[in-house]
């Protein structure tokens, strides 16, 4: 057992004991606005930057308070092409209020990053203003994982599925998924192996959308993203941690002054 295993059974006990009501969190989710072009943005020309607000993790710890919809406007003003929200709780100093301030600071496509094994989060992150999910491949089964992608297309979510293996990587694409995350981090040690995800990243075919996470912090390590096939990067900490997330924003992009 490691990290994720040890999260993802622990909120599979939660769910069982607390269900989540799926029909009003359905019936929320079909009030919402319709969902922003995730797909779209990590596809645009050019790296892409998907700007994550982090406040914590179990690997850095305590990484930088922030007020979300003023830190996702600081983004933005970046060039940033989308946002990544934490919302676990525990681990991550995240919720579904910070999703919410996203929306309300920001046009751009959301991401609710989380750790979602239920039909019923993602109506509950449709809700709360996300455009897109991240299903992690590693803490599901392929029947769980063909029960979200078909729900996550009920309510027109865009999916980032996550691979870190390469058999992550042939259920993800054996699954259809259009836009395909390779993380650098196993979510089980928490260690980071950026090399092995480059490898990864290059078996990804050409069609899907890919996107490379965790680790990155130079435009040096964007660009070696980019010859090894990514659309887009997922940039958490690096961002947190900056005095100017806009121009660290700017400077991966490759368009700082």
């Amino acid at each position: 057992m490691g990290f994720l295993s040890d999260l993802v059974s622990g909120r599979r006990a939660e769910l069982e004991e607390h269900p989540l009501d799926d029909e009003s969190l359905r019936e929320a989710a079909a009030s919402a606005p319709p969902a922003r072009d995730f797909e779209a943005a990590v596809r645009r020309p050019g790296v892409a930057v998907i700007a994550e607000v982090k406040r914590s993790s179990p690997s850095a710890g305590a990484i930088a308070e922030t007020e979300p919809g003023e830190r996702v406007r600081t983004y933005t003003r970046g060039g940033a092409a989308a946002i990544s929200v934490l919302t676990e709780s525990e681990h991550f100093g995240g919720s579904l209020d910070d999703l919410r301030a996203a929306r309300a600071g920001t046009d751009l496509p959301l991401l609710r990053k989380d750790f979602l094994i239920a039909p019923a989060q993602l109506a509950e992150a449709r809700g709360a203003g996300a455009d897109a999910v991240l299903v992690i491949t590693a803490a599901i089964t392929d029947d769980e994982l063909a029960a979200l992608l078909q729900t996550a297309k009920e309510l027109e979510l865009s999916t980032l599925v996550e691979a870190h293996g390469e058999e992550d990587l042939e259920r993800a694409l054996a699954a259809g998924a259009p836009i395909v995350g390779v993380n650098a981090r196993d979510l089980e040690t928490l260690d980071v192996d950026e090399e092995r995800a480059l490898r990864l990243l290059e078996r990804v075919p050409r069609d899907r959308a890919r996107v490379f996470e965790s680790g990155i912090a130079t435009r040096a390590q964007v660009q070696r993203a980019v010859e090894a096939g990514a659309y887009a990067v997922l940039v958490g900490e690096h961002l947190m941690r900056s005095a100017d997330p806009a121009a660290a924003i700017a400077e991966l992009r490759g368009s700082a002054s």
